[in-house]
C-alpha cells in the first residue's frame, strides 16, 4: 500500500455540467456563450487545490467499484490518492448544473441523492497516520470517524455551508479549524456583523475560525491571540467564483501542514482562492505554490486589519 498522505478528506465529490451566459445572474436571463462538463464537489477539489500546491492529498470517502470510474480517474489524474477509499457499487457523485454569470457568480443546483461520508468502519491505522481531515457538511453521516480522526490528533478542517440540526452542531464542535461561508454562519449564529460571528463560534477547543465572504475578503480568529481580523480581498479579473471556496479550503489545510499560523494559513489560501476564479470551472485555475508565493509578494497584495464590532456590518 502506500504511504498514507498528510491531508486526508471525504464528503461531496460531483460531476459539474456548468453553463456560461452573457449576462450577470440578476439580470433573470442570459444567451449560452459556453457549456462544460467538469468534476467537482467540496471536498474533492480541496483535496485536488491540496495536490497542485504540491501537498499530500488523500480521499477516504466512497466511490464506485469499477476500475473506469470516471471520478476515481479524475482524483487520480488530479494527483489525489484512493487507494485507501472505501468501494461500494451503489457510489456514485453528486450532479449539479451550475450557471455562471458574466460578472463570476454562479448558481449551483444540485442532486445530492447519493453515498456521501465514508465507511463506518474506516481504519484506525490509516487515520492515525495523517495530520489533517477536511470535512464537509455530509460529514454527518460519519460523525465516528470524524471523532476518532480528532482523538487521533488531526486538525479537523470544517467546510459546512448547510445545516442538518443538531448533528451539524456537534460537527461544528469537533471542527477546531472551522471555515465557513459568512452566509452560513450568520444563519447558525443569528449575528449580524462578522466579530459577532466570530465570537459566537469560538470556543477553546478552537484553533482557528475563518469567514469567507468572496469579494468582501476573510474574517477570522486564531487560538494565538483573542483579537479578530479581516483581511481584504486581492484584486483579480473574475472569470468563474466556482470552487473557489474549495480551493481556499484545501490551500488552508496545506499551509497548516507546512507550519503556518493562523494569519499566514489566512493569507495563504486567500491568495490561492483568488488565483482559482481567475479561469473557468472549479479546478482549471487551481494554482501552484509558487503562483501563490508570486501573489502574495505582490505589491498591491491586502493585508490584515484588526475588526472592531462597530466595523463591517455586511448589511445582507
Amino acid at each position: 500500500m502506500p504511504a498514507v498522505p498528510s491531508i486526508l478528506g471525504f464528503g461531496a465529490i460531483a460531476i459539474d455540467d456548468i453553463v456560461y451566459v452573457d449576462q450577470p445572474l440578476s439580470a433573470g436571463k442570459g444567451r449560452v456563450r459556453q457549456s462544460a462538463r467538469a468534476f467537482g464537489g467540496n471536498v474533492a477539489t480541496a483535496l485536488a487545490a491540496v495536490a497542485r500546491l504540491g501537498g499530500s492529498a488523500g480521499f477516504v470517502g466512497w466511490l464506485g467499484d469499477a476500475a473506469d470510474d470516471p471520478v476515481l480517474c479524475d482524483l487520480i489524474e488530479s494527483g489525489v490518492e484512493t487507494a485507501f477509499a472505501p468501494r461500494h457499487a451503489d457510489a456514485r457523485p453528486v450532479r449539479s448544473r451550475i450557471t455562471v454569470g458574466s460578472d463570476g457568480e454562479r448558481f449551483i443546483a444540485y442532486d445530492d441523492d447519493a453515498m456521501l461520508g465514508t465507511t463506518p468502519d474506516f481504519s484506525d491505522e490509516v487515520l492515525s497516520r495523517a495530520a489533517v481531515l477536511i470535512v464537509d457538511s455530509y460529514a454527518i453521516r460519519s460523525m465516528d470517524v470524524v471523532a476518532r480522526a480528532r482523538d487521533h490528533g488531526l486538525a479537523i478542517l470544517g467546510d459546512v455551508e448547510w445545516s442538518g440540526g443538531p448533528a451539524t452542531e456537534r460537527l461544528m464542535a469537533l471542527c477546531d479549524h472551522l471555515i465557513l461561508p459568512l452566509g452560513f454562519a450568520r444563519a447558525a449564529t443569528g449575528c449580524r456583523l462578522p466579530a459577532e460571528m466570530l465570537e459566537a463560534l469560538w470556543s477553546p477547543s478552537r484553533s482557528a475560525v475563518v469567514l469567507t465572504d468572496g469579494g468582501r475578503g476573510v474574517y477570522y480568529r486564531g487560538r494565538e491571540e483573542t483579537r479578530l481580523w479581516q483581511l481584504p480581498p486581492h484584486r483579480v479579473a473574475v472569470v468563474d467564483s466556482t470552487g473557489a471556496g474549495d480551493c481556499f479550503h484545501g490551500a488552508y489545510a496545506h499551509a497548516l501542514t507546512r507550519g503556518a499560523d493562523t494569519a499566514g494559513r489566512v493569507a495563504f489560501a486567500a491568495a490561492a482562492a483568488a488565483l482559482s476564479i481567475t479561469g473557468r470551472g472549479g479546478r482549471e485555475a487551481l494554482p501552484t505554490e509558487d503562483q501563490v508565493t508570486e501573489l502574495l509578494a505582490s505589491a498591491n497584495a491586502p493585508s490584515a486589519v484588526e475588526l472592531k464590532y462597530a466595523q463591517l456590518d455586511t448589511g445582507t
